[in-house]
């Protein structure tokens, strides 16, 4: 499979070529960028992630004109067939929730969502307009930058507003949701592990910026809001912002909400400090002595730290922290501001390794100290070829027609419990064995005799039924509604996940004696289960 991958911004375009056949994908790398008096700087690589990085002026005014000119500079490279064509889209609203193909259906709803990213999606759309005109024959595919965000739970992506304007839109959907995913996996494969294993916070930092909270592969949180002006501090974007300020600007300064929404995208974060958006050199004048700068280095760091710290709360855990992006990859005492102060999470750096770093393809080197228990990784995002990844993905599926037609049975259970024999011996006592009343749907299981009261911190079922055989571990099973009665906070969680799960009281007929125990908490299975 042959993908051309467009990436289309309002003062630059990004594209390149994967063969997905091959180890290294992207045979072709080329950025326009720096348009100004009808020229602009074309950045290139030809040959894989190790080839020479070269650059020449082009004659091309616009990224409009970019766009088009890209059939001419691949012939020149010698790639002439591609079988799809990419496209990154920054926001897909609530619709899309994975790669989709472009169709005119697709492309209204896209043009929909521009008020939600007036930035980009205009630049996306020209990309996707431009690209049919001049591969009509091929198919082009949108993959959003939102979709990876779709898993956050209502409770994470809704905004505490009027009904009448969440049913407007108004709601966290996050952004740089490509890159997220990509170093999400990139990081799992470097630990050696399932990325539903594991509990990770992506740090994708550059000139926009967001935090990610990946919980077992899923997207549960991320600092970009509705918009990618909420969150972090950026190179021109403020982030997080108290909007008491609109109407205290209009009062005080004569500010309309347009004019405070464009200086807060364009002339605040690092720039509003320093006169300048690039941290190399607002780094250069804070080691100089520019207080500004100084104290813009210690803002983006402080708001940093701050959503590391509230997004391994809000999991529960954390196994790894990816920094990536600009700043990410190539600023080893942001770096290390960071992840200041988690000392007590069991994070500590290893600061020869941090400033060691010098990423070239994809690798991905770990900072941490041999004696940290979190993981500190650094690698370089690659949304293209996360993007080039999708596209292969759907075109696979779409080609694929199923030998035979499956049939999976489908049983909904009642609120129930699990219990190892140890326990079943703490609550009906020594050598009890449970008594199978019927058998159920699910192979090999039957409901027992015997029921237990589960007792939470609000309210009390008296009566839940014990599902056998025993287990090596001792599990509740309840539903949404359950949990809201108990007054317990419940993980959706495949049956016999349980780390990082809350704990719930049992009663049976031998009492509910945390004294008999020497350590509940240690052996909180007994009367605690998770």
């Amino acid at each position: 499979m042959k993908i051309l991958v467009f990436n289309a911004g309002s003062s630059s375009l990004k594209f390149g070529v994967f063969y997905m056949s091959v180890e290294d994908s992207r045979v072709f790398k080329g950025e326009f960028e720096g348009f100004k008096n009808g020229q602009c700087q074309f950045h290139y690589r030809v040959g894989g992630e190790q080839g020479k990085e070269e650059n020449r002026p082009e004659n091309i005014a616009t990224v409009a004109d970019a766009i088009a000119r890209v059939p001419d500079i691949l012939t020149e490279f010698g790639f002439t067939h591609f079988d799809a064509i990419g496209h990154r889209i920054a926001h897909g609203g609530e619709r899309f929730h994975e790669a989709t193909l472009i169709n005119d259906e697709v492309l209204n709803h896209i043009e929909g969502c521009t008020p939600l990213a007036p930035l980009h999606n205009p630049a996306n759309l020209k990309a996707v307009t431009i690209a049919q005109k001049l591969w009509p024959e091929l198919p082009q595919i949108a993959v959003f930058d939102t979709a990876f965000h779709h898993t956050i739970p209502e409770r994470a992506y809704t905004y505490a507003v009027p009904k009448t304007w969440r049913d407007k839109g108004l709601r966290r959907y996050g952004f740089h949701g490509t890159s997220h995913k990509y170093v999400g996996l990139r990081a799992a494969r470097e630990l050696g592990k399932p990325v539903t294993d594991l509990q990770i916070i992506s740090c994708h930092l550059g000139n926009g910026a967001s935090v990610c909270a990946i919980n077992r592969g899923f997207s549960i949180d991320t600092s970009m809001g509705m918009t990618p002006l909420e969150g972090l501090v950026m190179g021109t974007r403020s982030g997080d912002v108290d909007p008491g300020m609109f109407t205290y600007l209009s009062r005080e300064l004569g500010l309309s909400a347009e004019d405070v929404e464009r200086e807060l995208y364009n002339n605040s974060g690092l720039k509003a400090f320093s006169d300048t958006q690039d941290m190399r050199e607002v780094e250069a004048m804070a080691a100089a002595g520019h207080e500004n700068a100084q104290l813009a280095i210690n803002v983006y760091a402080y708001r940093a730290r701050k959503y590391v710290g509230a997004y391994a709360a809000a999991m529960g855990g954390l196994d790894a922290i990816i920094f990536t992006g600009g700043i990410g990859e190539n600023s080893a005492s942001m770096r290390r501001r960071i992840c200041d102060k988690f000392e007590f999470l069991g994070l500590f750096m290893d600061d020869d390794k941090n400033m060691a770093v010098k990423l070239k393809g994809f690798e991905a080197p770990q900072i941490q100290a041999l004696e940290s228990r979190i993981k500190v990784i650094v690698t370089q995002t690659c949304e293209q070829l996360m993007i080039a990844q999708e596209v292969n993905y759907l075109l696979a599926q779409k080609a694929h027609t199923p030998k035979q037609t499956w049939r999976i049975p489908v049983a909904v259970s009642a609120r129930h419990i699990h219990l190892s024999q140890d326990h079943v011996e703490a609550l009906f006592g020594k050598g009890y064995k449970l008594k199978k009343m019927r058998d159920l749907s699910q192979p090999e299981g039957w409901a027992a005799e015997e029921t237990v009261a589960v007792i939470g911190p609000k309210e009390s079922f008296e009566t839940v039924r014990i599902l056998g055989p025993t287990r090596n571990a001792t599990q509740i099973e309840v539903s949404k509604t359950d949990t809201f009665t108990l007054g317990v906070e419940a993980p959706v969680r495949p049956s016999g996940k349980l780390d990082h799960t809350p704990f719930i009281k049992l009663r049976g007929p031998c009492g509910t004696d945390r004294n008999k125990r020497p350590d509940h908490r240690r052996k909180a299975y007994s009367y605690e289960p998770r």
